[in-house]
């Protein structure tokens, strides 16, 4: 449900965040600096576009909330239908992932040798009001599923570029990598 404070909240997170730009550019302080904030935006569920929460019946839907004019960073809902996920794939920039709604099940994976993908330690299980880093720097190569098979999850993603712009790859557990850029989902009519 949104209400007039969320009209205000998610400029007021956007602020915040360019603010934090304007002041540090040390990657692991952006991190946890944006990722306090996103902490915060995402444990109030009243500020969220319907038109932003919208999930796709053939895949999950990524709806661009805010971009930066410098490109320094976007702020994107991910909406996650029943059983959806991503394939395998990095991001090339630092990005934080904050559950808005539901919840999600993160699997890192890292390179085992030149060209073998292998998980990277256990699934994650991101609950209502968690956050995630990804980043070159502490793990960039996951997978990300809804947790549940019955309703739809939520989360908030701020990524230190515009990332529907960015070349990016996705990978099979081989290591095959097929480059891509995702662009961002039509809002629903």
């Amino acid at each position: 449900m949104r209400t007039d404070h969320g009209d205000r909240a998610l400029q007021d997170f956007i602020d915040q965040v360019s603010h934090r730009l304007d002041e540090r550019t040390d990657e692991a302080a952006i991190r946890r600096d944006v990722g306090a904030l996103l902490a915060g935006l995402v444990a109030h569920d009243n500020w969220l576009p319907a038109s932003h929460s919208q999930p796709g019946a053939d895949r999950y839907r990524q709806y661009l909330l805010h971009r930066d004019p410098r490109a320094r960073f976007s702020v994107v809902s991910f909406v996650w239908g029943p059983g959806q996920a991503t394939p395998i794939h990095d991001h090339t920039v630092w990005g934080l992932i904050g559950v808005l709604r539901g919840a999600e099940v993160a699997q890192g994976y890292r390179f085992a040798g030149q060209s073998k993908l292998v998980p990277a330690g256990a699934p994650v299980r991101l609950e209502q009001g968690a956050v995630d880093a990804v980043s070159p720097s502490v793990g960039d190569i996951h997978r990300v599923a809804n947790a549940f098979d019955d309703r739809t999850s939520i989360s908030i993603h701020v990524y230190g570029a515009d990332i529907g712009a960015v070349e990016r790859s996705v990978y099979t557990e081989d290591g095959q990598r097929r480059s891509f850029v995702s662009g961002y989902s039509p809002l629903p009519s």
